[in-house]
């Protein structure tokens, strides 16, 4: 397969749907065994994926978002591990590309750009998920002013069995800060999940960092700036590309829910007789275009750079994670045993969709922030719930 960077960004589109509509028929396989083959990594790399969001000179194809959105909407609807590793990439190398310095940049953009190395988010611990400002982990001084030592244990970590470089969420002397540790340093361990709800074949592992040494050079950003800024670029990035993947799961189950309804009778009559399958997927179909509209504002504000962009990527998040989740639940109603069956295509996007309703943000973590936004704009002032962290921070670089 030939690398798509360098040959227009439109292609790069049409290289992720092809590249979907071929590895479709593997997908409920890597979901029941559990891991996407190092294979299957190789050609997303091939195809242009893994750097989509990259600039030309950092060996990325330098798609618009409009188009990165269209790429995770075609691998969202066939696998949404697939989606999740072009996420993941995508947002470690956000934040670098935006946060790191000229070194860190040319380090490691071309290398998660050409798939040579496979990033991992490490901000989630047992005690800190939405409110990521609770991490423990610790980033110390290693007492030779070149080294700092990496404590803690990091949860759900995306591809973290097979992570090489992780970004790493921690505190310093009390605030909040960002480090890069490559995984193959002494220290570092992982525990591989299995069997949980959904994204099962994202290769989900806690990770252990047992005072991992690594070079001061490899902190992002200075001490204060890791969650606000670092973190928070990643998280804005996931967000967007999570909605965008949803977008597709949502289409994907509408189109199997439509097909089955047309073609199957029950006592000579077609199930899309039913004025009961009827309003369901009417209401599918509209919950998923009101999701790509979303998306698409979503994606207008971020080319434009506008004022409230994180916002609107909250917006669309929200609507498509719930649209997912909903046009998913549809899907396995009408299509009945067919889609309870191991390897249905609705079945699984029904577990992944509800995850999606978790992940870079809870669905009620979002209401708070969006009703916060209306609440400024109305008043001119924040008011905030107490004691609730607002999922993403307004940044400017």
């Amino acid at each position: 397969m030939n690398r798509a960077s360098g040959t227009g960004s439109p292609a790069v589109v049409a290289e992720a749907a092809r590249f979907a509509s071929e590895v479709r028929g593997r997908a409920a396989g890597w979901d029941r065994d559990g891991g996407l083959p190092a294979g299957a990594r190789k050609e997303a790399a091939a195809a242009g994926l893994l750097g989509a969001g990259l600039p030309e000179h950092y060996g990325g194809p330098g798609v618009s978002p409009a188009e990165l959105g269209e790429i995770c909407a075609h691998l969202g609807g066939v696998c949404s591990a697939l989606r999740g590793l072009v996420t993941v990439q995508g947002m470690v190398a956000a934040a670098l590309h935006r946060w790191g310095t000229r070194e860190q940049r040319a380090r490691w953009l071309p290398l998660l750009a050409g798939g040579e190395l496979t990033a991992g988010f490490a901000a989630t611990e047992e005690a800190a998920g939405s409110a990521l400002s609770a991490v423990r982990t610790r980033i110390e001084d290693a007492g030779d002013g070149e080294h700092v030592t990496v404590t803690g244990h990091k949860k759900w970590i995306t591809f973290g069995q097979v992570a090489q470089l992780l970004l790493v969420l921690g505190q310093d002397q009390g605030k909040p800060a960002a480090v890069v540790v490559e995984a193959d340093r002494e220290g570092v361990s992982r525990e591989p999940v299995g069997g949980q709800l959904g994204m099962r074949a994202a290769q989900i592992a806690h990770i252990g960092l047992d005072g991992v040494r690594v070079p001061r050079s490899n902190l992002v950003a200075p001490s204060g700036l890791g969650l606000s800024h670092v973190a928070a670029t990643a998280l804005d990035h996931g967000r967007f590309t999570v909605a965008w993947g949803c977008v597709g799961m949502a289409e994907a189950c509408l189109e199997d829910a439509t097909a089955h309804a047309a073609a199957r009778t029950q006592g000579g009559v077609a199930l899309a007789g039913h004025q009961s399958v009827r309003a369901l997927l009417a209401k599918a179909a509209v919950e998923t275009a009101g999701a790509r509209e979303l998306a698409r504002r979503a994606a207008e504000f971020r080319a434009g750079g506008a004022p409230g962009s994180v916002t609107e990527t909250i917006v669309a998040k929200y609507a498509a994670a719930a649209a997912a989740a909903s046009a998913s639940s549809t899907a396995v109603q009408i299509l009945g045993s067919a889609g309870c069956e191991p390897d249905s295509r609705a079945g699984r996007h029904f577990r992944d969709a509800k995850v999606m309703e978790i992940i870079e943000g809870a669905q009620q973590v979002a209401e708070l922030h969006i009703a916060e936004q209306l609440m400024r704009r109305h008043a001119g002032t924040a008011t905030a719930s107490p004691g609730t962290a607002s999922p993403a921070p307004e940044v400017r670089a």
